[in-house]
């Protein structure tokens, strides 16, 4: 999906596994502060194995999942995850390398995401969840006419401390293209 000049998306695929494990390992420090998964990523062999996963879920129909491309460059990944077709609910998830940051790569990818999600897949509520502390994070969702519905309590575990999430939801009828 190219968005722009510089952003694409493209599905996660097994050449992707080196350059997302050097992201990674080059942005440990910045990336662990909200992300549970980092220490996992010891490899590129570690990260291909993720891709295989993800792939099988979305064989499943279980998610859609992008690597985030600036100047045709690994800059992050973005998804929808958790999808559940019964509700017709899904919940975007996405990182960058922190030298990414700043220019509006994730807003970008985020709108190609919510379209994707309401036209290909027939959603009608998309949720952002994220941090309360990640303020980077939380300008994502606002920007982009989310409502923060509430806190999650004490709901996600990173490095041995329990963080409260803001819960955000876009419905289909919202949406503007």
């Amino acid at each position: 999906m190219q968005i722009s000049e510089t952003i694409s998306l493209e599905p996660l695929a097994d050449h992707h596994a080196e350059p997302a494990f050097e992201l990674i390992d080059n942005n440990r420090t910045h990336l662990k502060t909200w992300l549970t998964w980092v220490d996992f990523m010891q490899s590129a062999d570690n990260f291909r194995s993720f891709i295989k996963g993800a792939q099988q879920r979305a064989a499943d129909n279980q998610e859609a999942s992008f690597m985030i491309l600036h100047a045709r460059k690994v800059a992050g990944r973005i998804g929808l995850y958790y999808l559940d077709h019964q509700n017709k609910t899904g919940a975007i998830g996405y990182w960058l390398g922190e030298e990414f940051q700043g220019k509006g790569l994730v807003t970008e990818a985020c709108k190609e995401i919510i379209g994707h999600g309401f036209t290909a897949l027939g959603l009608n509520r998309i949720e952002i969840k994220c941090a309360t502390g990640n303020h980077k994070s939380q300008g994502i969702p606002e920007r982009l006419g989310f409502t923060r519905e509430g806190i999650l309590r004490q709901a996600e575990q990173v490095n041995g401390r329990f963080h409260d999430l803001y819960l955000y939801s876009l419905l289909k009828e919202e949406w503007v293209k």
